[in-house]
């Protein structure tokens, strides 16, 4: 749903409904950009936010996604119901605020302002990113007014680099402030090496699909 200023997306609203929704579309566009590169149709098709949020593998699209626009998840169980916000959820690799005993119902958040963009480089059609950013700006005066920027698979978990975001408002959006923005993020993430390549291929990929995700961005808001 979308009201208000406010949209919700139940927890198993698959990411083909996702791509499918006009209304979301039009309110939250990174939402569908982000969808259309996980795995592939046949995943899309049964593979919902609930699931793709709230099981804390650090490969996933939509958790970092999440953190970009400051989302919140709602939990329920035998205590009630509770809310946490998308960028305290995430601890550890497959390690979350989520109790046992608690189900995720839905995730909300405010209708983005400004430009978004989600950048993911990987090794095949299907594959888990090698490095993702997931980009929100707003623009006022031809300068940023405010910025969110968040990484995927190069951590333990999602990573909101709060630093990246503030290197960028102010700025015309530019070259230097673009690697201002870059440079913050790399000190954030935490790579390790695996079949998807040695740590210092993870960096150079995140910085590159970062710089992408953020002119995007600039560029359509």
């Amino acid at each position: 749903t979308v009201s208000g200023g406010t949209i919700r997306v139940g927890a198993m609203v698959t990411q083909h409904e996702i791509i499918n929704s006009a209304e979301l579309a039009k309110a939250a566009p990174i939402m569908k950009e982000a969808a259309l590169q996980i795995a592939d149709p046949q995943v899309r098709y049964m593979g919902t936010v609930g699931g793709n949020v709230a099981n804390g593998d650090p490969g996933n699209d939509m958790p970092g996604l999440m953190q970009c626009l400051d989302a919140q998840f709602y939990l329920v169980g035998p205590d009630g119901d509770r809310v946490v916000d998308a960028r305290d959820f995430y601890d550890a690799a497959y390690m979350t605020d989520r109790e046992d005993d608690e189900v995720l119902t839905a995730v909300s958040f405010a209708a983005p302002v400004g430009g978004s963009a989600y950048e993911k480089q990987k090794r095949k059609i299907g594959d888990y990113a090698t490095a993702a950013a997931a980009v929100q700006i707003s623009k006022e005066g031809g300068t940023v007014a405010a910025a969110s920027i968040a990484m995927t698979n190069l951590s333990d978990t999602p990573i909101w680099s709060e630093g990246a975001g503030a290197a960028l408002v102010g700025t015309a959006c530019d070259a230097a402030a673009i690697k201002a923005a870059v440079t913050a993020m790399l000190g954030d993430i935490d790579p390790t090496e695996d079949n998807r390549g040695p740590v210092a291929f993870k960096r150079h990929a995140a910085g590159i699909v970062l710089g992408r995700a953020i002119a995007r961005a600039w560029s359509r808001a």
